[in-house]
């Protein structure tokens, strides 16, 4: 099943609050004022973001006026499905991973799906050929280090651990030594998700990227938040934390198919300027996709019956 047929059956329980959109581009007319108020109020419940939703909203105004098509509703939809393609094409989503070895930092809070991220990003780099070395950098929650290391084990990855409540730059440390001596293309690090309080947090997590680019100077890195999408805004302001201290690359989004909000990819786009990388659209190991805009843009819209007549 390819990312499409994947992410349409995810987005199904954010269909159901822009449903009526088609019918809404149907029954546009000139100068009316509550078509706009009305695709507004669909975008919010969304959850694509105020302010996002205003600038979309303010760019269609603009473009209608501009290319005279007030007229034509099925021109206004198919500008509007442009505008949204638009937010999410500007960033490269693939993982940059050139070096031997590269590292990818993973972040994010507590119960967002992160050390089931980390296994499930393990195994595509191990189908694909990659030998992967994941790092149990989370000390401080009870049993972190062994649910990763039944992850290690499901995809075949070399695992370094410490006792609970170590160090974790010296359990970073530690990986990157023994994915040089072992010839490792890819170091995934876990990271802790909640500490005493956030400045703890953030110095952890600086303190562990000082040692990767101290031992690592020439490796790629990617650092990636892992987001619940369940969370809606929420999840917008964890990230606009954690971006702030701990130079993040790209989100990874799970359980999409599990909300009404997956319009917080838009907000994003728009608001943190990363890409999305991956989104996690069921438990299963090969759930976990890598992100692709025109095709989300697309699925969001009800397009796979068109899509097929067109096959």
């Amino acid at each position: 099943m390819g990312f499409f047929d994947k992410i349409f059956s995810g987005l199904s329980k954010t269909r159901k609050n822009m449903e009526d959109l088609e019918e809404l581009f149907r029954n546009y007319s000139m100068n009316d004022e509550d078509f706009f108020e009305e695709l507004e109020e669909l975008l919010i419940l969304a959850d694509v973001g105020v302010d996002t939703t205003t600038e979309i909203m303010r760019e269609l105004r603009y473009q209608i006026i501009c290319r005279n098509i007030a007229k034509d509703g099925r021109a206004v939809r198919d500008m509007f499905v442009g505008l949204l393609k638009e937010c999410l094409g500007y960033t490269e989503s693939a993982l940059k991973l050139d070096t031997r070895p590269s590292v990818i930092l993973m972040v994010g809070v507590n119960g967002v799906g992160k050390t089931t991220t980390i296994g499930k990003l393990a195994a595509k780099l191990a189908a694909d050929g990659k030998k992967v070395l994941l790092c149990a950098g989370d000390t401080f929650r009870a049993a972190a280090a062994e649910q990763l290391n039944v992850w290690a084990q499901r995809s075949s990855a070399d695992f370094v651990r410490h006792e609970e409540g170590s160090d974790p730059a010296a359990v970073v440390y530690d990986g990157i030594c023994a994915a040089k001596a072992r010839g490792a293309d890819t170091v995934i690090i876990d990271t802790a998700g909640r500490l005493h309080n956030k400045a703890n947090l953030m110095n952890e997590l600086n303190k562990i990227s000082r040692v990767i680019k101290r031992e690592l100077p020439e490796a790629d890195v990617e650092t990636l938040m892992v987001l619940d999408a369940t969370t809606g805004q929420n999840g917008l302001i964890q990230a606009k934390q954690f971006l702030e201290t701990s130079g993040l690359t790209g989100i990874v989004l799970t359980k999409l198919d599990g909300t009404a909000k997956g319009g917080i990819v838009f907000a994003i786009a728009h608001e943190l300027k990363l890409p999305v990388k991956y989104v996690g659209v069921g438990e299963g190991i090969d759930d976990l996709i890598p992100f692709n805009g025109d095709e989300f843009v697309e699925a969001l819209f009800k397009e796979k019956q068109n899509r097929n007549e067109e096959e």
